[in-house]
């Protein structure tokens, strides 16, 4: 039976320490909310193959965010030689005999040349890497920052329970008004209906030569308007979305950012329909929710 999957905050930080005879490093790992998937990368470009290793990783084990990995590298003391350079040495002794030959020539007396001499002069004498296994070595930090990936998305998935615990709050806000809602057009349904008769009755009585027809879609039309059971279904049907979303988990952030704005939409009809001050009140409180809900929702992977 797998495991139920949670919903992910797009911020995260994870961090460690490795070492591996000469080379030590540092690891830094961190994101911050994003619409797509951006990764960045700041890595050796002379290790083989680690960049290519490291970016699939992050690509495959994260969906959305501006993530960044750092990783810093040094090589200890001793981990270069000095070596000389065979055909600089032979340049310089080519010169150096030379210039002895035409100062014999010359009739001028050189001193003898000193071995501390020739390796002062430039390109003789060279500090010298010693060769690496690049390879070997990128195998041991990619295996290394597997870790530090999962570290870092344990710490999205602690920060996606608390988020969906706050978004589960705000949809129970939302479904209980929801439900204030509905109950105060139920209560006032006999009365929209009294008054749209007296309505109707007064426009008859003034309508001489009006077209009957016209007139009673017109007042159908305010019947219409005036009638929130869609808005009502159609909040408790998101309502329903939502939770499905935050039940099903992974990456939702997107899904979840178009129904905050079905939310929205619902909300805004709802009020410009009121007509009723404890409906208007509703669609006031529901639109505070509902913008709460989307600070919330976009932070979610």
């Amino acid at each position: 039976m797998s495991t139920p999957q949670t919903i992910r905050s797009m911020t995260g930080f994870a961090s460690a320490n490795g070492a591996q005879a000469p080379f030590s490093w540092s690891w830094e790992l961190r994101a911050v909310n994003g619409k797509g998937q951006d990764l960045r990368l700041r890595v050796p470009d002379w290790i083989d193959g680690l960049e290519a290793g490291l970016r699939k990783m992050l690509a495959a084990g994260t969906a959305r965010g501006n993530i960044t990995c750092n990783l810093r590298l040094t090589r200890e003391e001793g981990g270069s030689t000095l070596a000389v350079n065979e055909t600089q040495l032979a340049v310089v002794l080519d010169a150096l005999h030379a210039i002895e030959a035409r100062a014999m020539d010359a009739g001028v007396s050189l001193a003898p040349s000193k071995a501390t001499d020739i390796v002062t002069m430039r390109g003789v004498l060279e500090q010298s890497q010693q060769e690496d296994d690049t390879t070997a070595l990128s195998k041991t930090l990619q295996a290394e920052f597997a870790a530090v990936l999962d570290d870092f998305n344990a710490m999205r998935n602690h920060e996606g329970a608390a988020l969906s615990g706050v978004l589960e709050g705000q949809l129970a806000e939302v479904a209980d008004l929801t439900g204030e809602a509905a109950a105060i057009a139920e209560a006032r349904k006999d009365e929209m209906a009294a008054t749209l008769k007296r309505n109707l009755a007064r426009v008859m009585d003034n309508a001489d030569g009006a077209d009957a027809g016209r007139v009673a879609q017109e007042l159908a039309l305010i019947a219409v308007k005036a009638d929130i059971t869609e808005e009502i279904d159609r909040l408790g049907a998101h309502v329903t979305a939502a939770r499905d979303l935050l039940g099903q988990g992974g990456p939702v952030g997107r899904k979840l950012d178009f129904l905050m704005q079905e939310f929205n939409r619902e909300a805004n009809t709802l009020c410009s329909k009121a007509q009723h001050t404890g409906l208007t009140n509703i669609g006031l409180a529901l639109k505070a929710v509902i913008d709460q809900m989307r600070e919330q929702v976009q932070n979610v992977e």
